[in-house]
This record gives structure tokens, sequence and C-alpha cells, in this order.
């Protein structure tokens, strides 16, 4: 595989990530450094994880992975983007999402990069060199997930107490749109 679809297929697989960290970027009151580098570190860190961990388990397990990470990222997306709305609509305004904690961030980055383990699996069967593939996934998102905390801060200063329900609304049509893409293949 060359290194532009390389590249292409890290641009691809950060969206996910880049989308929740607009989301998350939109909950803060005032983006610190460390938001947009937490964010960077747990969705590009992931995203670099996941497909060395489906290159891995690619011979054993990819029917069973390919067969529900759909369901899996659909299900935390929208138990996160769903909590999200509660906590805009009846929580404190601090609240929102701006939990930066590392049981929520977690969750986001697990949900986000399921898709990434799905082609750590395909790029087992066509010989990529998996340590290229994961560094070159895990800058990409990086890089995209670092600059959606300062883009959603900058949406969501114009947005006020919205900002909190777009996020969790952003978050469950990421989900759906997972779903629809693996059940409409």
């Amino acid at each position: 595989m060359d290194f532009l679809s390389l590249l292409l297929i890290a641009v691809g697989l950060s969206m996910d990530a880049f989308a929740v960290s607009v989301a998350k970027g939109l909950a803060v009151t005032e983006v610190k450094p460390c938001h947009a580098m937490l964010a960077g570190v747990w969705f590009g860190g992931f995203q670099a994880l996941m497909p060395v961990v489906g290159y891995l388990l690619a011979s054993s397990f990819s029917a069973i992975v390919v067969s529900v990470d759909h369901w899996i990222a659909f299900a935390l997306l929208s138990f996160i983007g769903l909590n999200m709305i509660r906590e805009a609509v009846w929580g404190d305004e601090e609240s929102g999402d701006a939990d930066f904690g590392a049981r929520k961030m977690f969750l986001m980055a697990v949900a986000t990069s399921i898709d990434a383990l799905a082609v750590g699996v395909s790029m087992a069967f066509i010989g990529v060199d998996i340590v290229t593939a994961a560094l070159s996934i895990g800058v990409v998102t990086f890089l995209f997930s670092f600059a959606g905390i300062y883009l959603g801060r900058s949406v969501g200063s114009k947005l006020g107490k919205k900002a909190g329900i777009l996020g969790g609304i952003v978050l469950i049509f990421i989900g759906i749109k997972i779903l629809i893409e693996h059940l409409s293949e």
C-alpha cells in the first residue's frame, strides 16, 4: 500500500474522532491546551492501537469483530450523546460534556476507533506494514482531534447553552452513520 493511500485511510478513520473532539470543544467554557492534548492523545492513541489489535487478531476473530463493530460504536456513541444532551438540558451550566476524565475519554476513544480495529483486520490480509500504518493513523488522528477541540470551542462560544445539546446530537448521528454504513454493506 502506498503512503498516499495510507494517508487517505488515516484521514477517513480520524473523522469520527474529529467530530467527537468538536463536540467536546462545544461543551467546554474555556479551552485549555491540556484539553486539546488529552483529546489528541486519547483518540490518536486508540486509533493507532486498534489497527494493531485488529491485525493481530485477524486470523481467528475477524468475522466476529466485523459483524458487531458497528453495533458497539453505535451503542457507545448514542449513550454518550444522550448523556451529553441530558446534562445540557437538566445539569448545571458547567457540567455539559466538558468531562475529560479517563472513564469518559476511554469510552469515546473506544467508540471512535472500532472501525480502525476492522481496518487492522483487513490490513493483515493485504500485507500492510502495520507499524507504519498505525503510526500514520495515530498521528493524523491526533492532529485532527487536537484541532477539533479548538474548532468546537469557537463554534460553541457562539451557541451558548445549546452547544451541549448540539454536541450530543452530533455524537448520536455519528453512531447512526456508522450503523447505517455497516448495515448497508
